[in-house]
């Protein structure tokens, strides 16, 4: 039986967790190591890929900068996540503001001096990653459709990070990037809709509260039919091996998604349509391995 000094140390832990979204973090960590062993690199060793301590410094540094980035965050939004996210919102505050920005300062500190390892310019990437981050929750995310595309390519700079240090410029992998971007902008504009009546009462500017809940689903819907053009190409004229299925499954996804957003009225159906975006990007992360699943098993025995 846990003591009462035991389980408040517990719940801190969580608390801590559910404030930097350790389970993201851990999905971007995953994608940014299948990201490079099928995608930016295939011809490398898996070994060369794994053991590489740049990437492995790489990847950690951007761990870091996103769980700072996540804290930052919550302490701009505290007071619009108490009306969108109560229980949520109760469970955070039992680490005290002082604890979390203390953490802010030394995770993106770390990160940095970390990224030192690799070479200058990744010190430069990883300070300007984290200047965006602190400019986002700060300012940008409060105005409608820069806020959208900033945070869109904020989530996507982990993988940038990797696609620089590998120099891989194929065209497949701008087109993988065009649909990711796509999702996570339909995303983000999806929680603007889940977070309206937050957003009205802090005087957030976002496409919702500016332009209405209709012209919102328009963008959202123009944008979610775009989806269809990298899926196309990705299909039609490159190799992407058995993960022909994942795109297939998203197609399928997308079209629930569509018909369910212009249904949907309240908080509720917008988590859910959320929900149905954020495994679409996971189930892609774990997608990856299908481009070529000979290549799991080949590579294991060529270190």
């Amino acid at each position: 039986m846990l003591s009462r000094k035991s389980k408040l140390v517990l719940l801190k832990l969580l608390s801590l967790f559910s404030i930097v979204r350790g389970y993201n973090i851990l999905v971007i960590i995953i994608a940014q190591y299948l990201t490079s062993i099928f995608i930016l690199a295939p011809d490398l060793p898996l070994g060369k890929v794994i053991f590489d301590p740049n990437l492995f410094v790489i990847v950690i540094a951007t761990a870091g900068v996103i769980a700072a980035g996540y804290i930052i965050n919550n302490f701009y939004d505290k007071e619009k996540d108490l009306i969108n996210r109560p229980q949520k919102t109760m469970l955070d505050r039992l680490v005290s503001q002082q604890t979390r920005l203390t953490g802010y300062f030394i995770l993106n500190f770390l990160s940095v001096i970390l990224a030192s390892y690799v070479s200058f310019k990744a010190v430069m990437f990883f300070a300007g990653y984290v200047f965006g981050i602190w400019i986002y929750s700060h300012k940008l995310k409060k105005y409608p459709i820069i806020g959208n595309i900033v945070a869109s390519l904020l989530a996507i700079t982990p993988f940038f990070a990797v696609f620089i240090y590998y120099k891989n410029f194929d065209e497949v992998i701008f087109v993988h990037a065009s649909f990711l971007v796509l999702i996570l902008m339909i995303r983000e504009m999806t929680k603007d809709l889940e977070n309206l009546k937050g957003d009205l009462a802090q005087n957030y500017k976002t496409i919702p509260v500016v332009y209405g809940e209709s012209t919102s689903k328009h963008i959202i819907t123009t944008l979610t039919l775009f989806c269809g053009l990298p899926i196309y190409l990705l299909l039609a004229y490159y190799e992407v091996g058995y993960m022909f299925i994942y795109f297939y499954v998203s197609i399928f996804l997308l079209l629930i998604f569509l018909i369910g957003l212009w249904k949907s009225k309240g908080k509720i159906q917008y988590v859910w349509l959320h929900n149905i975006l954020k495994f679409i990007i996971v189930l892609g992360a774990f997608s990856i391995v299908l481009i070529d699943v000979h290549l799991i098993l080949d590579r294991i025995f060529w270190v």
